[in-house]
């Protein structure tokens, strides 16, 4: 990349130019003219720096974020609100824009399809949180309703997930256990349902006002630290819980639900006991509703694009099984469990026990984090292939509104369920309009159609919550493609599943997110070291050990560290830089001395204070053995850090240069060197 010059070039550091006679006689590999380096005090005399903000006196002490916002509380006018209302707003902008004749009726039949689907399947959901059947339903309607009015994703389909009942079920377990005597009375049985209610709003509410803390801040970012092989594991292990949870209502057995650490196969074992005391009629009941629910779910796959709609197999089976349980009076005859009366209308808006937040803080921290990944990712899924942006702070308000408000009337925590929303996209839906035909169809059950699901055996439910979790059990299919494609990935994939089957899914999650994190840590410690070489004739740098073709110079050295510069690394940062410029111990050997070394700072893209120093105790350490210290390509955050602890005190700003191009034209002029031979070492 760097021209050369033949004929001696002499001269001090920073000051060489080529005259008119000179640039004829230049000649390099690349058959260029060098030009004048370019140093970051060249740089900023010529182009100058950015005019700072002047500080007010009276606003000194106020933090930066405070500043920013007083400046747009008073720039604030009628267009800035506006706009504020349209990105708070979101139905302001697509409505408009919306296409009658080609949407609705996608819309109103996909709105239909799913809210037919949310009705069982809410009440399967709500077994899995441990409150009773109607609470699903409410969890149904509300967040549906105010998430199609704050939401950004047009696909998304929102409403009960199995992985976060399965987790509020936990907490709501945990909290409010079962009393170990086991036969309750009637009231007994009315006021320990109403404090699980009581505790899974809670959690909601907790969950909802995290997600609204998020938003102030604006920590949407947070969502990538849940990679996708954390989510994808977290939600296969989870649904591995789902369905060993629900192997006492598949067999009719009457088990206390195991909570903690090895719960599930604390329940495995519980079950296996249990099993000659397994219902006969539940587990003919359990037979044959997943005989009929898995073989519809697979043609709907299979079939998804020639059915005008998904065939909908859960509405069947409950249908079926509710007149079935009602003509052979299978609940007084053979003491099936049924779902009973579920009461009409609405419940009373009813803030939750702020007393109880404390206690719920852990639950709703995970709840909060894994709804809004799931959430985020879902709807950015839908969003490339529709060709549309979603904003992942407007999840967040979304999302947190929606826990927050729907809590207050009893409902449970709530996000975007992958099985809904491909049944949303496969039925035609096009805007978040559909979300309120969903809604119609669940305020129909509320109201009116409430007592034909007396009969719904719970059996029938907890084959519901199983075959919903089909897609996320195939999930593990793609663990050979993802082997071949990262081994690290695979890893992160398998230590979080373990995790979580092993222990329980909130501390599955933390786990899976540390073991992501350090995976980066220690890719960050494990740099190559190749030495690169111009390649005659080219532009090009390969390393030396595939080709003997390269141009070198004895006594230059140029170094890039690909690699953020942090407490962690600033130990390797040392010792590979010693044994190239041979100032340890255990040095490179070399057949002649390092003279001038180019770091090459474009690769770092941040640096603390302890990996700041290690750069400034190097400059002095060089300066010692009379090495010429060049700095290329340093960034503006990364040059900050090093100012703030001493760097221009052992460097001039004519040894900063914008690129390694220039930084090694001076090099040369120092090396009086007369060919292009530059050695350059990638870290």
């Amino acid at each position: 990349e760097l021209a050369g010059v033949r004929g001696k070039m002499s001269g001090p550091l920073g000051s060489m130019t080529c005259s008119g006679r000179e640039a004829s006689a230049c000649k390099s590999p690349l058959s260029t003219r060098l030009r004048e380096p370019l140093t970051h005090a060249r740089f900023q005399q010529l182009f100058g720096v950015a005019e700072q903000e002047p500080e007010l006196p009276a606003e000194s002490c106020l933090p930066q974020q405070c500043r920013r916002w007083r400046r747009r509380v008073g720039a604030c006018s009628g267009q800035g609100a506006w706009r504020l209302l349209l990105a708070r707003l979101p139905p302001l902008r697509w409505l408009p824009q919306y296409r009658w004749r080609a949407w609705l009726l996608g819309d109103a039949v996909a709105g239909v399809t799913v809210g037919i689907v949310h009705v069982p399947q809410g009440m399967a959901f709500a077994l899995l949180t441990s409150v009773p059947p109607v609470f699903g339903l409410y969890t149904s309607f509300f967040p549906i309703l105010i998430y199609s009015l704050l939401g950004t994703g047009r696909h998304l389909s929102t409403g009960t997930f199995a992985v976060l009942s399965l987790m509020t079920g936990s907490a709501v377990e945990r909290l409010v256990p079962e009393p170990f005597a086991g036969n309750l009375s009637g009231i007994e049985r009315e006021q320990l349902e109403a404090q699980r209610v009581g505790t899974a709003a809670a959690v909601a509410f907790g969950s909802g006002a995290l997600m609204l803390g998020m938003f102030v801040l604006r920590l949407g970012v947070l969502s990538t630290f849940l990679s996708e092989p954390v989510v994808k594991a977290l939600t296969s292990g989870a649904a591995l819980h789902v369905l060993v949870s629900q192997l006492p209502s598949l067999l009719g057995l009457s088990l206390p639900r195991q909570i903690g650490c090895f719960s599930l196969f604390k329940t495995l074992a519980a079950v296996l006991t249990a099993l000659p005391q397994s219902s006969p009629a539940e587990l003919t009941i359990s037979a044959l509703s997943l005989a009929l629910l898995m073989p519809v779910k697979e043609l709907n796959v299979r079939f998804r694009d020639r059915l005008p709609t998904p065939i909908p197999g859960e509405v069947v089976m409950v249908l079926l099984a509710s007149v079935l349980c009602f003509t052979s009076s299978l609940d007084t005859r053979y003491n099936v469990q049924v779902v009973g009366l579920l009461p009409g209308g609405f419940p009373q808006p009813l803030l939750p026990n702020l007393a109880e937040l404390p206690r719920i803080l852990a639950d709703s921290l995970p709840i909060a984090l894994v709804t809004f990944a799931v959430s985020t990712s879902l709807a950015s899924i839908y969003a490339d292939k529709y060709s549309y942006s979603i904003d992942p702070n407007q999840e967040l308000l979304a999302h947190g509104v929606s826990n927050l408000i729907s809590s207050l009337f009893s409902c449970f925590p709530n996000s975007a369920t992958l099985a809904t929303t491909s049944l949303l996209v496969d039925a035609g839906g096009n805007t978040q309009l559909a979300g309120l035909f969903s809604c119609m169809v669940v305020l129909s059950v509320l109201l009116w159609l409430g007592p034909f699901f007396y009969y719904l055996p719970k059996a029938v439910l907890a084959c519901i919550n199983i075959s919903s979790m089909r897609q996320m059990f195939f999930q593990m299919q793609e663990l050979p493609q993802l082997w071949h494609i990262s081994r690290v990935d695979f890893a992160v994939w398998m230590v979080t599943w373990v995790a979580v089957v092993t222990l329980n899914v909130d501390l599955g999650l933390a786990v899976g997110v540390i073991f992501s994190m350090m995976t980066v840590i220690c890719r960050t410690q494990r740099v190559q070291c190749l030495a690169l070489g111009l390649a005659e004739g080219t532009e090009l740098y390969r390393p030396l050990r595939e080709s003997h073709k390269l141009l070198q110079v004895p006594g230059l050295c140029i170094l890039s560290y690909p690699t953020p510069l942090y407490f962690a690394t600033r130990g390797q940062f040392r010792q590979i830089l010693e044994w190239h410029l041979g100032l340890g111990e255990r040095s490179k050997p070399a057949a002649e001395p390092i003279r001038v070394v180019i770091l090459d700072f474009s690769g770092i893209t941040f640096a603390d204070a302890a990996g700041a120093r290690e750069v400034v105790q190097l400059t002095s350490r060089c300066q010692d053995a009379g090495i010429c210290l060049l700095l290329a390509q340093c960034n503006a955050l990364v040059l900050e850090t090093l100012t703030r602890v001493g760097l221009l005190d052992r460097v001039t700003p004519e040894q900063l240069f914008v690129s390694v191009q220039d930084a090694a034209a001076h090099a040369m002029e120092r090396l009086e060197l007369t060919g292009p031979k530059i050695c350059t070492v990638w870290i």
